[in-house]
């Protein structure tokens, strides 16, 4: 599913590394930080709300669009994402929380 101003979803990774939670939303290359796992995913889905309502105010359309709301994905979480999808054990030091989509 591609996504547009009016409807989409976004893949999302909730894990820890070291001391700090991390929240990544892929396709807008969206990562957010938070003492708790929690704040971690509000944090995302406000930086996403955020994101997707200042592109909508811009006078940017057609494929422009297109390309800010599906960006490829830094590889690093690509492949994090990948293990997950294929309920792999993951890989030191990445702690996962929970992954899944967002709908936006």
């Amino acid at each position: 599913m591609k996504n547009t101003l009016k409807s989409g979803s976004v893949r999302n990774i909730i894990f820890k590394e070291d001391d700090t939670w991390y929240a990544v939303g892929l396709e807008f290359n969206i990562v957010v930080e938070a003492d708790t796992p929690d704040l971690a995913f509000i944090n995302l889905q406000e930086a996403i709300m955020g994101y997707v309502k200042s592109l909508s105010q811009t006078k940017i359309g057609g494929l422009r669009t297109g390309v800010i709301l599906n960006q490829k994905t830094d590889i690093e979480y690509e492949k994090l994402w990948s293990i997950l999808q294929g309920n792999k054990t993951v890989p030191s030091p990445y702690q996962v929380h929970s992954f899944g989509h967002l709908v936006i």
